[in-house]
């Protein structure tokens, strides 16, 4: 069964290594907290709002240690009046046993307020 898992995290600022160390520290939470082993992702689909764009955040998950081959695409969110700044978001598409309702979605940071229904309250 194929399943997707959504995390979020924002950064200060539009730099290099913020978006690189906030994308890896997501995508390693996301992996850890639904037992995803790399061999078992289809692909990640990773978007940044409009006002990121110093470096492609798929680098750093192309970076991480036995991920080279995990296929990774970089988008942009619409550009919606109002929405949350300077966000990174993935969308890991797994191979998992897992059911909808066991896969963990992690949020971090300011990203904490695009679904609060799905972050745990000690989070």
């Amino acid at each position: 069964m194929m399943r997707g898992i959504r995390g979020a995290t924002t950064v200060a600022k539009d730099e290099p290594s913020l978006i690189l160390e906030a994308t890896e520290q997501l995508t390693l939470e996301m992996a850890k907290a639904n037992d995803v082993d790399p061999e078992d992702i289809v692909s990640v689909i990773v978007s940044t709002t409009p006002d990121l764009r110093s470096v492609f955040p798929a680098r750093a998950i192309r970076s991480l240690e036995g991920w080279t081959y995990v296929p990774v695409m970089c988008t942009h969110e619409m550009d919606v009046p109002g929405a949350i700044e300077r966000c990174v978001r993935l969308l890991m598409n797994v191979n998992s046993d897992k059911t909808q309702k066991e896969i963990q979605h992690i949020y971090q940071n300011e990203a904490v307020r695009l679904r609060p229904d799905l972050v745990e309250e000690d989070a």
